[in-house]
């Protein structure tokens, strides 16, 4: 486990994340815990990835509240979710990133679908509250994500496979950066731009153009959190100017291009995944 502090937002929050986090090509983990109880209020900030939100807190301390839904406890959050609110007393957290292909196997293939906002209960049923109590009960964040990583195994094993154009399609969208073509895309499978647009809808729960805009709002997000100007997010994520980024960042997070710079999410998402968005990873599907 390596383990560090967090930036001066979160002075009173550690992070740990797996010695080894290549186990689960794709997928990424992390844990969070407060070192003196108390209350957390965060906005958090639109991922290309389907995010679970395991609560270890000692009395279901996390709340949720997005797209409508408010909850108390382990949440799934699906791609794009637009505004989204994570808050309450909460202990420790583990947050595990998966890639939409993984998802489906994972979580089932409604979930995180067109960015909805679930309890983690009403996806899993019964496993859920039996993988908190092994996760809370666990003596160390090392045996906590070995514990996740098996789990995430097992259902992958199980779950439904994407098809492999989709796959393939969602690999060249994250690597180009969401600077990407979608009839080019198309071609390169061999299917027509309908077929491409259904299955990947179908199955990852976004069209290929959303998933390409989610891609490249990443990408700048991170750039406006490293202090890169608007003007100069704008130009190097492929926006056609300034305020066309504007209003992409409004629909992705409710929220203005100076405001998502100072997200303190990102800023615990630099600390916890380091350069990860530069190298553009999650590329699993």
């Amino acid at each position: 486990m390596s383990s560090q502090g967090a930036p001066p937002e979160w002075s009173g929050i550690d992070i740990a994340v797996p010695v080894a986090p290549d186990r689960l090509p794709g997928i990424s983990m992390a844990g969070f815990r407060r070192r003196v109880p108390g209350p957390v209020d965060i906005a958090m900030v639109a991922h290309p990835s389907v995010t679970l939100l395991i609560d270890l807190s000692d009395e279901g301390g996390l709340v949720y509240d997005g797209q409508g839904r408010c909850g108390r406890g382990s949440v799934v959050i699906g791609l794009a979710p637009g505004e989204l609110r994570a808050s309450g007393r909460v202990g420790e957290c583990l947050q595990i990133r998966l890639p939409p292909g993984a998802a489906a196997a994972v979580l089932g293939p409604s979930a995180g679908a067109d960015g909805s906002v679930e309890s983690l209960a009403d996806v899993w049923g019964r496993d859920a509250g039996a993988v908190e109590e092994r996760l809370r009960a666990a003596g160390s964040w090392d045996e906590r994500f070995e514990m996740a990583a098996d789990f995430v195994c097992r259902r992958i094993g199980e779950g439904p496979r994407v098809d492999p154009e989709v796959a393939h399609v969602w690999r060249r969208t994250v690597a180009g950066g969401g600077r990407v073509r979608i009839d080019g895309l198309a071609d390169e499978v061999g299917w027509s731009r309908k077929r491409l647009w259904a299955r990947f809808r179908a199955q990852l729960g976004v069209t290929p153009k959303r998933a390409a805009q989610l891609v490249r709002f990443d990408r700048v997000a991170h750039l406006l959190a490293a202090g890169v100007s608007a003007a100069g997010a704008a130009a190097e994520g492929g926006y056609a100017d300034q305020s066309h980024l504007h209003r992409e960042v409004k629909a992705f997070t409710g929220l203005t291009p100076t405001a998502v710079a100072a997200a303190p999410w990102l800023a615990i998402d630099d600390v916890a995944w380091p350069d990860a968005w530069r190298a553009g990873r999650p590329v699993t599907p």
